[in-house]
């Protein structure tokens, strides 16, 4: 059987079959590597494993919609005797029942950015060990205050092009930026529309958004790929320098256009440091042995955004 492509960084695969058995003790299970920032959150756990000596196979799903994907390489992990599992789930309950599965086989879980509906893993049995993540609601509003700063005292229309629909973290990050706009008694938000964390569909939906709203002066991308697509709107329209587009995660692709004075910012996470950290409380964790109960609940850490401007 021809072995399926796969994205090959470090001891990171996509293939079920290809998992190896578990000469390591971590797995790290992610949403997918086609995207900067799940690469950057990869490469802080593999530093810090370096740093503190440990072996971790990381794996990802082939993108952001592949839940059943997803849901099997956890599935595979369990099956090979990994000890201490990181899981960025796709969405709030893909990776319920086999977190589950794991807690039964006594695999301690760290939930990493998209947080796991809690009650719904508590009624079904299962809890995880902590939750990582950015503060997605605070850096939608850091966004929104800075489109704010930009606008200035005349006001006007701003817009949000949000994730895709019930995504945990792109639904905070929207709701922030809603909260700082609505607290400007000269804004109006005229548009909040998904597109799915997709860069074409971001540049279709603003695009129809300046159709409609010419005179629009800000819009708000839950993340940089999303946000570049706006900003070819915005260009395509001629409208450059005239409407401040903001993105979220620090993107490289994203920082330069910051610098070449196309995006007006990113709001950065820090997704290696998410990845270190959650190898690190998975270490804790298999040192320590705490029991594994429904009734626990996880450590929350939030772990800071910083805004980026034009250097």
């Amino acid at each position: 059987m021809k072995t399926l492509a796969k994205l090959v960084l470090a001891s990171t695969t996509l293939l079920l079959a290809a998992m190896p058995a578990a000469a390591a003790d971590y797995a790290i299970i992610l949403k997918t590597l086609a995207n900067p920032f799940w690469v950057s959150m990869k490469e802080g756990v593999q530093a810090e494993a370096q740093k503190k000596g440990v072996q971790v196979d990381i794996f990802a799903a082939a993108s952001e919609d592949d839940i059943t994907g997803q849901q099997r390489l956890l599935e595979d992990a369990i099956n090979k005797h990994y000890k201490a599992i990181g899981v960025a789930p796709i969405t709030a309950v893909n990776m319920i029942q086999q977190i589950v599965a794991a807690n039964q086989k006594g695999i301690y879980v760290v939930d990493m950015d998209e947080k796991v509906d809690m009650a719904q893993l508590k009624s079904a049995g299962g809890s995880v060990v902590a939750f990582l993540s950015t503060d997605n609601k605070a850096v939608g509003e850091k966004a929104g205050k800075f489109i704010l700063s930009r606008i200035g005292a005349a006001g006007g229309k701003v817009a949000i092009i949000e994730g895709k629909a019930g995504n945990a973290s792109g639904d905070a990050r929207r709701d922030g930026a809603v909260a700082a706009f609505k607290g400007a008694s000269n804004v109006k938000i005229v548009a909040s529309l998904p597109a799915d964390w997709d860069r074409a569909r971001a540049l279709d939906v603003a695009t129809n958004m300046l159709q409609r709203n010419p005179d629009l002066k800000g819009i708000y991308a839950c993340n940089d790929t999303m946000a570049l697509g706006a900003f070819q709107a915005v260009r395509n329209a001629g409208k450059q320098g005239q409407i401040a587009v903001v993105g979220t995660d620090g993107a490289p692709e994203a920082i330069d256009s910051v610098n070449a004075g196309e995006l007006t910012a990113t709001i950065a996470q820090d997704a290696a440091g998410v990845g270190a950290r959650s190898l690190d409380i998975l270490i804790h964790a298999l040192a320590t042995k705490p029991a594994i109960k429904a009734d626990n609940a996880p450590q929350m850490i939030s772990i800071d955004s910083r805004l980026v401007t034009k250097k």
